[in-house]
């Protein structure tokens, strides 16, 4: 297995296992296969370029079996913290050590960063492997969103969790 920054030549892959991650766990995403299918690949390849995020994938076989993206806040008075959105490992790649190596880049990367902090991500509240996985790497739950999704009229809710570097 591979761990890498994604390059623009890498959006359709990325595109790909995107929506399978939106089909398969909708409840895990604030964005929806909805609204991303129709989104142009280009899309996620100009936002491989931006200067304040950074987005990993793991390869296996050159295949593209997971994702995560870590993003740095940029006001100036949130510039100490940065965040960890749109982690999905493929079913057939999970509990195997991916999802904890795209973690672990993303923490790396993070700790580069001058004048970084924190790291924070939300996970619904449900998803006990994810809470695990993170909890494993040191992030601390230290509150909840109840009703953060509504999908098909039910609820779900987010744990919010911080790294404090």
């Amino acid at each position: 297995m591979e761990i890498r920054l994604l390059h623009p030549d890498d959006a359709e892959m990325y595109k790909e296992l995107r929506l399978e991650g939106l089909k398969k766990n909708p409840e895990a995403f604030g964005s929806s296969y909805e609204e991303e299918a129709s989104r142009p690949p280009e899309l996620y390849g100009e936002r491989f370029k931006a200067e304040n995020s950074f987005h990993f994938g793991a390869f296996e076989n050159g295949k593209l079996i997971g994702v995560v993206s870590l993003v740095r806040d940029t006001g100036l008075k949130m510039k100490h913290r940065s965040n960890i959105y749109a982690m999905y490992v493929t079913e057939s790649a999970r509990e195997n050590g991916v999802g904890k190596s795209l973690i672990s880049k993303a923490v790396e990367k993070a700790r580069s960063w001058d004048g970084v902090e924190q790291i924070h991500l939300a996970v619904m509240s449900e998803n006990m492997p994810a809470k695990k996985l993170y909890a494993s790497l040191g992030f601390e739950v230290y509150g909840t969103e109840r009703h953060a999704l509504k999908m098909d009229g039910r609820y779900y809710d987010e744990d919010l969790m911080a790294l404090f570097l």
